[in-house]
């Protein structure tokens, strides 16, 4: 049974698979952090290379996403046990305004592939509940999405709103979404720009000094 078998397992998005293909290299001695990061993590790199190359679409991303969901069930408490170093804790969100959740859950899943814990803040998030969350949960980065261009002034005011509570000069802001460009990004004073899931969780490494 091989780290490669569950890379190979995830991107087929065979959740099953993964979850006994991870059970069987537990039993068998595998320490838990090399099935997450030569497994789990090695997989979801793949289809995030993937993805952005147009190879694969949503549907695949979001099915391997979940069979990666499945493998980390079972590693979760061994993790802890090992004290796995997080990358970092990322909150996420679509803004205040806007329902739409597909783009934000991909990079969800691209960042907790990438070794992120991450607080999902769900949509129709307004600035005031990301800075909540940024500090209650000592945030590292916080990622705001829009679909909308009716909601992308939002984004403005998290900025604005992090900046007056203090918190702006220890916290990242990452925007993205169809209507948003890094033109858009510079002139609301965010930190960074994505324009899909997988660049999203490449730009979240660099900016916490992990890539």
């Amino acid at each position: 049974m091989s780290l490669e078998a569950v890379s190979e397992a995830l991107q087929k998005g065979k959740a099953k698979d993964v979850k006994a293909l991870v059970q069987e290299l537990i039993d068998g001695g595998t320490p838990a952090k090399e099935v997450l990061e030569r497994g789990l993590m090695a997989g979801m790199d793949v289809v995030g290379r993937r993805f952005k190359a147009n190879e694969i679409y949503v549907p695949e991303v979001l099915i391997a996403a979940r069979a990666m969901t499945a493998g980390i069930e079972i590693l979760k408490p061994l993790l802890v046990d090992e004290a796995v170093e997080s990358k970092g804790t990322v909150v996420i969100g679509t803004v205040k305004g806007d329902l739409h959740d597909i783009g934000k859950n991909l990079v969800k899943m691209m960042m907790e592939g990438k070794g992120f814990a991450i607080v999902d803040l769900g949509t129709d998030v307004p600035a005031e509940r990301f800075l909540t969350a940024a500090q209650e949960h000592n945030a590292d980065i916080v990622c705001c999405s829009a679909l909308l261009t009716t909601t992308m002034t939002e984004m403005k005011n998290v900025v604005a709103t992090l900046e007056e509570a203090g918190v702006r000069a220890r916290v990242k802001i990452m925007v993205g979404g169809a209507p948003i460009t890094q033109e858009y990004c510079d002139s609301i004073g965010a930190d960074a720009y994505s324009a899909d899931a997988a660049s999203a969780a490449e730009t979240a490494l660099s900016l916490v000094g992990a890539a």
